[in-house]
This record gives C-alpha cells, sequence and structure tokens, in this order.
C-alpha cells in the first residue's frame, strides 16, 4: 500500500487485481491483512469499476464490512450481505436530558419491543406479507390489523411525513416473486422485532452541535434527547442472500477470485430475480424500522405527552443500487457502508439545499454522530462509513466458542472492564452471557473514525450524540 496522504491509502493494482484500491485511514486505524486480501480480491472481479473501503473496514464474508464496490453489469450477493438493507433511524424529540427518565423510557420500549434472535411479533398472512414486500412503508396504510399492538400505536400523519425522511421513500421497485417460500415462512412473524448482534434502540442525548445551521433543519438541538434505532431485515433478509449466493456461486465460481465472491450479470433472469428479492428484503427492513418507530413514539408520549417526534432520517447501509456517476451507470454496492449524497443528488426532498443526512454509531458505550453529504465525496462515491468497526471477534471478545465445538477459551474483556465501559448507560438486553460481543473496547475508535471522514471530505460533522439508555438483542 501506498499513502497518498493523512486519510487515504492507494492499494495499487498487483496480481489479478484489475482496478486500485482506495482506504480511508488515517495511522491511527487499524487494518486487518485480510480485509485488504478481500478487498483485492473485488478488485478482481469482472467488470468492476471501482473499489473503496472506508474507515471501519473489517473483515466480513467475501468482501470486507465498511467497503464500496462499483459493478458494470452485474450485482454481487456477498457485497450486500446477510441483513439486507441493515440500517439507521434516529427519531427526535422536544424533550432535553433533564426533563425525562431514561430508565423509565427504555423499560417502557423494551416492553413492546422483543430482542434478540429468532423472536416474532405481528404476524402477517401471505398476502399482507407480500404487500409490505412489494410497497414497503407505504404499504402499512393497505393493512388493518386494528387488534394488534403495533397497529394500535401506529399514527398516519406520523407515516406521511416520515415518508419523506427515508432513503428511497421507504419504498423500492421490487418483485415478491423471486422470494421462495423459506424466506417468506421466516419473515412473515418477524415484523416489529429488533434482532440480536449489534442491533440496538438506544436513548441518546445530543452531547454537542457542531453545525447549528444544519442540526436546525435536521430538528437537532444541544441537551435534546433522541432515540436511535439499528435494525434490519432479520431472517428473511439472510434466508433471501443466502439463497442467491448460493444462486450466483452456481453461476460464475469459475470467473470469481474466490468461492465466497460469486456475482450474477445484472440482466440475467437470475440477476433480475437477486434485484427484484433484495429491494423487496429492503422494504421489510424499511417497514421493520418504521414499526419500531411507533412503538418508540408511543412509549415516550404515553410517558410525557403528545409530542411532536419527527425523525431526522433512515439510511440503510447494506444495499445495491443503480447509480449514475460521472456519466458512468454503475451497481454501486455499499457494505457496511452508507450513501452520503450532496444537496444536487436529494432533488424533490426535504434535504435538496442541506444534503443527506448519514446516522453513524459507534458501540453501546461510546458516541454516535449525525453527519451530512458534501459535493466533495463524488471520489467515494458518495459513500462514508456505517460506524466504528470491530477491532475484535465476537468470540474472542466473550471468550466464548461458536460452532459444533464451542471451544471455550479466556475472555479479551473482563466483566470488570465490559462494567467500566457501561457506566452510567441503562442496559437492558435478551442475553447477558453474550452482550459483551458489543463491548465498546470490541470496537474501533468512533471519534478517530469520524476524524479521517471529516478531514477526508467525505462529510460535514452536524452533532455527536452520547448513549444513556441501550436496548440489545
Amino acid at each position: 500500500m501506498k499513502r497518498l496522504d493523512e486519510n487515504r491509502l492507494l492499494v495499487e493494482r498487483q496480481g489479478s487485481m484489475r482496478v486500485d484500491a482506495v482506504i480511508y485511514a488515517d495511522d491511527r486505524i487499524r487494518l486487518e491483512d485480510s480485509a485488504v486480501d478481500q478487498l483485492k480480491d473485488a478488485a478482481s472481479l469482472p467488470g468492476v469499476s471501482q473499489v473503496l473501503a472506508t474507515p471501519d473496514i473489517h473483515h466480513g464474508y467475501g468482501v470486507p464490512i465498511g467497503s464500496v464496490v462499483a459493478m458494470k453489469e452485474a450485482v454481487i450477493p456477498a457485497a450486500v450481505g446477510y441483513d439486507i438493507n441493515c440500517g439507521m433511524r434516529v427519531v427526535t424529540t422536544p424533550f432535553k436530558r433533564e426533563e425525562v427518565d431514561v430508565d423509565r423510557v427504555a423499560e417502557s420500549i423494551a416492553r413492546d419491543v422483543p430482542l434478540g434472535e429468532g423472536r416474532r411479533n405481528v404476524r402477517l398472512s401471505q398476502d399482507e406479507f407480500r404487500v409490505v414486500l412489494e410497497r414497503g412503508v407505504r404499504g402499512l396504510a393497505e393493512i388493518d390489523r386494528g387488534n394488534a399492538r403495533v397497529w394500535q400505536v401506529r399514527r398516519p400523519e406520523d407515516e406521511a411525513e416520515d415518508i419523506a425522511h427515508i432513503e428511497d421513500f421507504g419504498s423500492l421497485p421490487r418483485d415478491a416473486s423471486a422470494i421462495s417460500a423459506r424466506a417468506m415462512d421466516r419473515g412473515h412473524e418477524q415484523l416489529a422485532t429488533l434482532g440480536g448482534g449489534n442491533h440496538f434502540i438506544e436513548v441518546q442525548v445530543v452531547e454537542r452541535v457542531e453545525n447549528a445551521k444544519v442540526a436546525e433543519a435536521f430538528h437537532l438541538f444541544e441537551g435534546q434527547i433522541c432515540v436511535m434505532i439499528h435494525t434490519g431485515s432479520r431472517g428473511f433478509g439472510h434466508q433471501v442472500a443466502d439463497e442467491y449466493m448460493r444462486t450466483a456461486k452456481n453461476k460464475t465460481v469459475s470467473q470469481s477470485p474466490n468461492p465466497h465472491l460469486c456475482f450474477l450479470p445484472a440482466d440475467s433472469p437470475e440477476g433480475q430475480r437477486y434485484i427484484g428479492a433484495m429491494r423487496a428484503a429492503a422494504n421489510f427492513a424499511y417497514t421493520n424500522r418504521q414499526m419500531l418507530t411507533q412503538f418508540v413514539r408511543h412509549n415516550i408520549r404515553h410517558l410525557y405527552g403528545d409530542a411532536p417526534m419527527p425523525i431526522v432520517y433512515d439510511v440503510t447501509h447494506n444495499m445495491a443500487k443503480l447509480e449514475t456517476h460521472g456519466r458512468r451507470e454503475l451497481w454501486v454496492h455499499r457494505k457496511g457502508a452508507t450513501r452520503a449524497f450532496p444537496p444536487e443528488r436529494m432533488k424533490d426532498t426535504p434535504f435538496e439545499e442541506i444534503g443527506q443526512p448519514e446516522l453513524i454509531p459507534g458501540s453501546m458505550g461510546t458516541a454516535s454522530y449525525v453527519l451530512v453529504g458534501t459535493s466533495r465525496a463524488a471520489e467515494s462515491l458518495f459513500s462514508v462509513n456505517h460506524g466504528a468497526g470491530r477491532v475484535m471477534s465476537r468470540t474472542a471478545a466473550t471468550g466464548r466458542g461458536r460452532g459444533r465445538r464451542k471451544k471455550q477459551r479466556p475472555a479479551a474483556i473482563s466483566d470488570k472492564r465490559f462494567a467500566e465501559t457501561m457506566r452510567g448507560i441503562k442496559l437492558i438486553c435478551a442475553d447477558r452471557r453474550s452482550v459483551k460481543e458489543e463491548a465498546p473496547d470490541a470496537y474501533k475508535d468512533i471519534d478517530a473514525v469520524i476524524e479521517v471522514v471529516a478531514a477526508a471530505g467525505l462529510a460535514e460533522v452536524v452533532a455527536r450524540l452520547r448513549p444513556l439508555a441501550v436496548l440489545k438483542g
């Protein structure tokens, strides 16, 4: 690798690589050799146009998490990942920190939101579930489940305003016919659930505003209580991804850099079916976050009155989208990376004079950030990181093995250290044994990561938020 400047590294074309790759990182950012090797593999794909990595880069499946891969005429299921349209949403409130009993709010939300893997909540019929997959958030108006808790707390007026503040307006062109019976069966009971792993709901306080004008447009002010939601397409998206990764492997393994990084020609029947299925999973995820938002609002309003609670934005970080960059039409895969469009690319949205909000969490004991897209980020295909990025595997953090053998080993993070890093933060979780997988020490320094993003000109910092309470799977 060659350092281009303080915030950029160049992985020059070598071996089977067809293009160079750029990594946004300064000397403080730890880079895994395996993640860099995966980036080189992505740069070796037939038809690849551009490859880059954001500062949260770490080893993933097929390509690193925190990577952007642009293809001319192909889609790569592994470069989207298993949790299709995993994303972030921030819900604002008019309340200041001293006006809210944070522990009470967190406990109230937890009574409505199932936490952890394999949980169920809203049970839809096959026809109702198909409406969600084909219409996304807009489809909720076509489903009437008055006896279900999430429909009892639904407010159409909130929903109408939210849609303008969701990437893709919460609904993508879709093809539910590309969804298998197994995926339908896994997904139709999983809406309005959080999931496990790194998914969370956090009650946060706006600790610092760095761009007052943009913060005001985003309904943010210092000392304000907000709620951040991070979840995706649950077992439904995982099933879709798994099936089409196997399809890609059967189709193009002989042309791919490794068997975990196979692609589908975008205009092939298999490619078209994957695109339709991916978009259906994205609609599931947008709807899931919308339902969780309804629960968050209901519980805060129940405690503190009927207050306005607009969202800042809902942004995805595991998707492939057909975008025009320069004069090129490219399939841009962002895996663990977030779109960061400038004002001129946000026409016909509330952000056409401001730029797209980016919502970037750290870890459950560290800060999160709100940023805004700028015109200077064209070099990254208008992309930024989606979080801090891991520096430690889940098994290393907890000492608990995975797989059949599940060999126990000393935990890299002691119980005492975990407690120290979570001091002053209310923690509600479904599985106390595995929660250390998401400990702050398992992640990079979010402040250092954001400094790279800002210094490289990929986005501008608007506000820094600090966690007060965390709900985890």
